[in-house]
């Protein structure tokens, strides 16, 4: 199902869907296609952009959702292939994630041209400041979400993966195992060269790959190796040998985002 049939007849969704596409600014491929990662016939398709909401979301005396997601699953039905899952999020709601260096919400600033599905001027602008949102925060978040996942990945529990079938046939979960490493790596490279490569480099792509298509066989290697990598991002936030600031640029981004909703408004 493409995007379009997706926005057309969800199974699934929640928000005011004439708003965001009204609104809308930006909007590209995540998941593990941007990443480089994605094997053919088992991933899913994922999609996040950004909309501007009108002024009375933000000034009027409502309380509107701040996203609009749309899925061609039920509710808590795991995502297959040839699904898609689409995430689109209020410049506010966007930015508050961005400058906190979400993973996830990083990806439509740094993603490819072509997987930039949708971008116009302010889209344009929003692109064209990224690197104002990487920091050291955003290096931390990354080993956050890599941390959750591994431990979920251990020792079980809420957030746990959920895939029986390749558990029975590799022994652990070797795609929920691929993005704990894939986080640690790029929070490896934010953290040393100030950047997030998209897709990700070709050594680490091809390892990532290695582990997400089962042929490491043992677990404790795929744990050794993201912990060996994490040890890497942890020594450089605390030596402070990292290109990056403590933060985002918050003002910078804060004063672009005063104008650009202006300009959508029309309130020159």
């Amino acid at each position: 199902m493409n995007t379009q049939e997706l926005l057309a007849a969800p199974v699934l969704e929640y928000g005011d869907r004439e708003v965001a596409e009204a609104g809308q600014i930006l909007r590209t491929t995540v998941g593990s296609g941007v990443h480089g990662i994605a094997i053919a016939g088992t991933d899913d398709h994922d999609e996040m952009g950004v909309f501007v909401e009108p002024a009375t979301w933000l000034i009027g005396l409502g309380n509107p959702r701040d996203s609009y997601i749309a899925r061609s699953q039920a509710e808590g039905a795991r995502s297959g292939p040839g699904d898609t899952d689409l995430a689109l999020y209020s410049l506010r709601k966007y930015l508050q994630l961005a400058v906190k260096g979400n993973p996830t919400a990083l990806l439509p600033l740094f993603a490819p041209e072509p997987d930039v599905l949708f971008c116009n001027e302010l889209g344009h602008e929003l692109r064209a400041m990224r690197e104002l949102f990487l920091s050291q925060d955003a290096a931390r978040r990354f080993l956050g979400f890599m941390q959750h996942q591994r431990e979920a990945l251990v020792k079980g529990g809420r957030g746990k993966p959920n895939r029986p079938e390749l558990v029975e046939k590799y022994g652990y979960d070797v795609k929920y195992a691929s993005h704990a490493l894939r986080l640690a790596l790029q929070g490896r490279e934010i953290v040393q060269h100030g950047r997030l490569t998209l897709p990700m480099p070709e050594a680490e792509r091809q390892r990532v790959l290695e582990v997400k298509s089962g042929q490491v066989k043992d677990l404790r290697v795929v744990l050794d190796e993201i912990d060996a990598v994490s040890a890497e991002v942890v020594t450089a936030l605390e030596t402070g040998r990292t290109p990056l600031p403590p933060r985002a640029a918050i003002g910078e981004v804060q004063d672009w985002a005063v104008g650009a909703y202006r300009r959508f408004w029309n309130w020159l």
